[in-house]
């Protein structure tokens, strides 16, 4: 259970960061304002503190292993909210990114 915990906060965790990335991105660079911006501040915000709940305690860990989730994750938003179209280079190297994810996360332990 501590794995799949584990997991879905990182999903959180890239939906917040990823998510309020491209809000202050719309404010800026599309002109929509301060009330976008405003609000991906505080999804970015967010981000920090759903970091804080991943059961392993080593900050440098977690923050390396989200890493290979925002890869992906960002990849799946462009796709999803700006119809981006990713070649297979981009898959192959999100994939690669995952699996460090996994290495670094839940690799056994001594």
């Amino acid at each position: 259970m501590t794995v799949i915990r584990s997991l879905l906060l990182f999903v959180l965790a890239a939906f917040a960061e990823i998510g309020g990335a491209w809000l202050v991105w719309q404010g800026v660079r599309e002109q929509r304002g301060l009330l976008w911006i405003g609000g991906g501040v505080i999804a970015l915000g967010l981000y920090g503190l759903v970091a804080t709940f991943q059961p392993d305690a080593n900050f440098g860990r977690i923050l390396a292993a989200y890493g290979g989730v925002f890869v992906a994750g960002s990849l799946a938003w462009g796709m999803l909210v700006d119809g981006f179209r990713p070649d297979r280079w981009d898959v192959i190297g999100a994939l690669v990114c995952l699996a460090g994810v996994l290495i670094i996360m839940y690799a056994p332990r001594g």
